[in-house]
């Protein structure tokens, strides 16, 4: 941006004219703008940016800045990100948790994963439209407060996610060869190991996870073909499951967690892509998520409930003592040293995992507000990986109840969040609608931003909706202990869905944006 040179403005046209230059120099030079932001400490900073740190946070990738980089690399990332060790004791929840038998299982992962699945590639889609990162992209459904709500919401998403990843992963390390690692070792281990390509930023992200799953895969083939010789008894479950209503709940409440594990990446789906070129099909970036996701969490998943399905008084007895890790380690016993081996590698895979919640649970504490968008992206990384490390090591000995309450609470609020960027998208900013469009220059201006009524609102009676279909030990809401079933995630949607197409239709009428 540039004045023409017969151009001369007055004092307040020349403030506005600064104003804009500023803004546009945090967008096209984010490492420059950033490092003077900090005086003395600047010369330090300029260093590490030049270094190759990741110096822009949730500022905008103009278009003239995006990187011709392969869509597919989308694919690869996100099948790195879920072939890996912490999504088979979701599987293994539908037998240890729900008593289901294998067949109901597995279709229950199928249908709730596809369905989980779409929401999240649509959201990814939003990344090479705007250039943005997913949670400033609320700013344009349910304004600048709204998009601090939400915020906060993904914050304790990703650091939730994580802890369980590290509780997982360090438990792991630590009973491969037992009482020479501690546990506490092994999560920080983990953390550590998460924390490194998240402190450099998006293309060290998109280097590790383009390789990352090749390894993992392998062992996951390897669990497969031992469990096999172990025996698999997909008949097993049968006299334990129940019937009728019962059935009902235990593979809606079972589904809900499903979900959660599919939409649990949708607040951050779009934080990976954002700097695709605009004109990248949508289409291509949406079943290449789709499928990047759906792939391997499912083939995971049904790994972790067909190990259940083994018989053996051995294998039984080695979850009972060790839950999943212990039933992993025994599958590899076998083959002795080696299996250690692939165990060790398996424990390593959950930093695929982690590194996007690492990565994305940053970047949505800068969009928090101002005055956090203005430190750098590395400090708040680091504040995560503290954050999870210490929550990791507090909670070691619950996994298996922070997981699957953590995920059955996670897919209530993802579930809203969706609908209503969804709703505004396609309805509110589609080329004919209200709004005609993005004016994406607008998403740090609160006062061009919506006032955000209607998001907060429908957010509100989402909430409802989700506290009514409850199912937990801490609550069950009405509409829960009705059904006998969690169903939160689906009246949160409903109760969403249904509040912001009016609501936000009078926002636009009363104040035109």
């Amino acid at each position: 941006m540039s004045t023409s040179p017969d151009y001369y403005p007055g004092d307040k046209e020349k403030s506005a004219f600064e104003d804009a230059e500023a803004a546009y120099a945090v967008e096209a030079a984010p490492d420059r703008m950033i490092a003077r932001r900090f005086g003395k400490s600047s010369p330090l900073l300029s260093k590490l940016f030049a270094s190759g740190v990741e110096a822009r946070g949730v500022e905008r990738v103009p278009e003239n800045q995006r990187e011709s980089k392969n869509a597919w690399n989308n694919l690869l990332m996100w099948w790195s990100v879920n072939t890996v060790f912490d999504i088979i004791p979701i599987g293994v929840l539908a037998q240890s948790t729900f008593a289901l038998s294998f067949g109901n299982a597995v279709a229950t992962i199928l249908c709730f994963g596809t369905l989980g699945a779409v929401a999240t590639a649509f959201i990814a889609t939003l990344g090479p439209i705007t250039g943005l990162r997913t949670m400033i992209i609320t700013r344009f459904s349910s304004g600048y407060f709204g998009c601090t709500i939400y915020s906060v919401l993904n914050v304790l998403t990703q650091l939730g996610f994580a802890t369980t990843t590290v509780i997982l992963g360090g438990q792991t390390l630590s009973n491969i060869n037992p009482g020479t690692l501690p546990s506490v070792v092994g999560i920080i281990i983990i953390g550590v190991c998460s924390l490194i390509p998240c402190f450099i930023g998006y293309n060290m992200v998109h280097v590790y996870e383009r390789y990352a799953w090749i390894v993992t895969l392998i062992c996951m083939l390897f669990l497969w073909g031992l469990g096999g010789k172990a025996g698999y008894d997909i008949n097993a479950q049968k006299p334990l499951e129940d019937t009728g209503r019962a059935l009902s709940a235990d593979i809606l409440s079972f589904g809900g967690i499903i979900f959660g594990s599919f939409t649990g990446w949708a607040p951050i789906a779009a934080d990976f892509n954002c700097r695709l070129p605009h004109n990248t099909p949508p289409m291509r970036v949406f079943l290449l998520t789709f499928f990047g996701l759906f792939i391997p969490i499912c083939f995971v998943e049904i790994l972790g409930t067909a190990l259940m399905t083994i018989t053996d008084p051995a294998y039984v007895a080695a979850f009972e003592g060790g839950s999943t890790g212990g039933l992993v380690a025994q599958v590899l016993s076998p083959w002795h040293h080696f299996g250690q081996f692939i165990l060790v590698l398996l424990a390593l895979s959950v930093v695929a995992n982690n590194i996007p919640n690492t990565y994305s649970a940053g970047l949505s504490m800068q969009a928090l507000g101002h005055p956090f968008a203005i430190i750098p992206r590395f400090f708040w990384v680091f504040l995560a990986f503290v954050a999870y490390t210490i929550a990791g090591v507090s909670g070691r000995q619950h996994f298996s109840a922070i997981l699957s309450n953590f995920l059955r609470i996670l897919s209530d609020w993802t579930a809203f969040f969706i609908v209503i960027v969804a709703e505004e998208h396609f309805i509110f900013r589609r080329k004919n609608g209200s709004l005609g469009g993005y004016n994406l220059d607008d998403y740090d201006t609160p006062s061009k931003l919506p006032v955000g009524v209607a998001g907060l609102l429908a957010g509100c009676f989402g909430v409802a909706g989700a506290v009514i279909g409850m199912s937990q030990v801490i609550y069950t809401g009405p509409l829960g202990k009705m059904v006998g079933a969690e169903i939160g995630f689906e009246l949160a949607a409903a109760f969403s869905a249904v509040t912001y197409l009016p609501l936000r239709a009078l926002e636009i009428r009363f104040t035109g944006r």
